[in-house]
């Protein structure tokens, strides 16, 4: 099929290359026109495994523009949904990609796979598209793509779900994803977006359960790592995100949690269990530093932070446990030295203040603390000879090395 994909960003450009790779023909639009320049050079503007190699195969399939003059038959909505400042859902840059696209065709289908609040492309969006008075249909087919290994999921998913109003749009979504090997669920497009955001919640909930009960083990002085093995032993309860450490980040878990809370109170209805998981991951990262008190005073002291992205094997930086870390360093007059292999770029556009240095060897030197925030494989085994004082504090439970230092897990 010939593909307009609105949106090349993480969500966007791996569904455009995934799309390619099955042997579809794609247009990505998008307004930023240094990354329209980066896709048609056959640069990756993110950073996601697979990527770039799977552009350089596709590159003939793939175009890049940032104007709406030509837009095919099948387009997806892939723009982002940030979070306004009460935390409720922004849908500005929806309303306008749909209105662009609704303006330009005359038949078609648009589906939404940026995420909405339930009941937006039914009851908001297909509104909009409908009284233009063109045959367009409207679907939604979320992502539930995982950063790092986004493209491995988009062609390996556990399902696919599709949304649709009518035939036409189940039709041709079911002979998209034909190449894809995994069950189809089809639904109406509010039960879609519903299985988003439930998705989303539970998978959060898990993460913050498990801090709480790590936070409360580390007070009684057992292992939650071993606790959460024992109860995981039960085959009603899936050992996946049940990790203790500093919390959860990236573009979706915080956003869209925030999103179903203030979605839900417009509606009447107090979202407890929600609310609560937020509540937890907001506290989570400021514990390293209560931690790091117990052996120095964050005031004027070097803390080396290692880990800024809010996951291994990405260069996304959005929501990431480092930001609220390093502000409160900050805060209480830290001297804050840090490092990524993939995020330092990115952060420095929040932090442009702090010391980005090119390796761990030079974060820890002379470093009176050590923070670990993200767990790439190369903080496993990490050489603490050149810090000051030798107190680590790690937030991931990845280091192997802890021969000769100050060790402190966040809960354990």
């Amino acid at each position: 099929m010939d593909i307009t994909i609105i949106g090349g960003g993480y969500v966007g450009l791996t569904t455009a290359v995934a799309f390619a790779s099955l042997g579809n023909n794609v247009r990505i639009i998008d307004v930023d026109e240094e990354k329209v320049r980066k896709i048609n050079d056959g640069i990756a503007p993110i950073y996601e495994e697979g990527l770039q190699e799977m552009m350089n195969e596709n590159m003939h399939r793939i175009k890049a523009t940032s104007s709406y003059d030509e837009i095919d038959d099948v387009v997806f909505i892939c723009v982002g949904t940030p979070s306004m400042p009460d935390g409720s859902i922004n849908l500005d840059y929806v309303m306008k990609a749909v209105d662009m696209v609704s303006d330009r065709m005359e038949s078609g289908l648009i589906i939404i796979k940026s995420t909405v609040f339930p009941g937006t492309t039914e009851r908001l969006l297909y509104p909009m598209v409908e009284k233009k008075g063109k045959d367009i249909s409207m679907a939604m087919n979320p992502e539930f793509l995982r950063e790092g290994v986004a493209l491995h999921d988009f062609l390996y998913p556990d399902r696919i779900v599709i949304g649709v109003m009518d035939e036409r749009g189940e039709k041709v979504l079911k002979e998209l994803y034909s190449p894809i090997d995994a069950p189809v669920l089809v639904t109406t497009p509010t039960t879609a977006e519903m299985i988003k955001y439930a998705s989303n919640a539970l998978l959060a909930t898990k993460i913050s359960f498990a801090n709480e009960v790590g936070n409360l083990s580390k007070m009684l002085g057992i292992d939650v790592y071993e606790v959460m093995k024992g109860v995981t032993m039960d085959h009603r309860i899936s050992p996946y995100f049940l990790n203790a450490g500093a919390g959860f980040g990236g573009s979706c878990f915080p956003k869209d949690l925030r999103a179903l809370r203030e979605g839900a109170k417009k509606m009447g209805y107090e979202m407890r269990i929600v609310n609560a998981v937020l509540e937890v991951n907001e506290r989570q990262p400021l514990k390293m530093i209560e931690l790091l008190e117990k052996y120095v005073e964050a005031r004027g002291s070097s803390i080396a932070v290692l880990g800024l992205a809010f996951k291994a094997n990405t260069d996304d930086i959005r929501e990431s446990r480092s930001i609220p870390l390093i502000r409160e360093l900050l805060k209480k007059g830290a001297n804050v030295k840090a490092y990524d292999p993939m995020a330092m770029d990115n952060m420095k556009k929040i932090f442009p203040e702090i010391e980005y240095c090119n390796s761990v060897d030079d974060a820890l030197k002379d470093a009176d603390a050590c923070l670990i925030m993200t767990d790439w494989n190369e903080f496993k085994n990490i050489d603490f000879s050149g810090m000051k004082r030798k107190i680590v504090i790690e937030g991931r439970r990845i280091l192997e090395n802890k021969e000769g230092i100050i060790y402190e897990g966040i809960c354990w």
